[in-house]
């Protein structure tokens, strides 16, 4: 479990909204982490930037999973390594792929959902999902 980050941290970057779809078959929704509005220091980072930021994070918290992620397709049982991720977990996700769209939040920000396949999960997230930065 990650511990390093503040709980406000981790609402703000991956707000709670509902993202309105619950997947079916083998796939996966996930949340993908939000760009930050500020530095460090209390500078507002520019729209661009954010921009940037949000389409090339790949990091996302799982929020659903549908019921036959992690099956066996022809026999419908689970894995034998079981699932590789939960709701709630972070995850590394592929940068393009899967079926993207924003949610508006009460603040005027956006919050962004992913829906992947199973297989499209790439790992599991075991340090601050905060600290990963995105490949630009």
């Amino acid at each position: 479990m990650v511990t390093t980050t503040s709980e406000n941290a981790l609402a703000e970057a991956f707000p709670a909204v509902d993202a309105g779809i619950q997947p079916f078959g083998s796939r996966v929704l996930v949340q993908i982490r939000n760009p930050k509005q500020r530095t460090a220091s209390g500078i507002i980072i520019d729209s661009g930037s954010k921009d940037t930021e949000k389409w090339n994070t790949q990091v996302a918290k799982v929020v659903s999973i549908g019921p036959l992620a992690f099956k066996n397709r022809n026999t419908m049982e689970s894995w034998p390594e079981g699932s590789w991720c939960e709701p709630g977990e972070f995850v590394r996700v592929a940068k393009y792929g899967g079926d993207r769209w924003e949610i508006a939040l009460p603040d005027g920000d956006i919050a962004l959902f992913v829906i992947f396949n199973d297989l499209d999960i790439i790992g599991r997230v075991t340090v601050d999902p905060l600290s990963i930065r995105a490949f630009i």
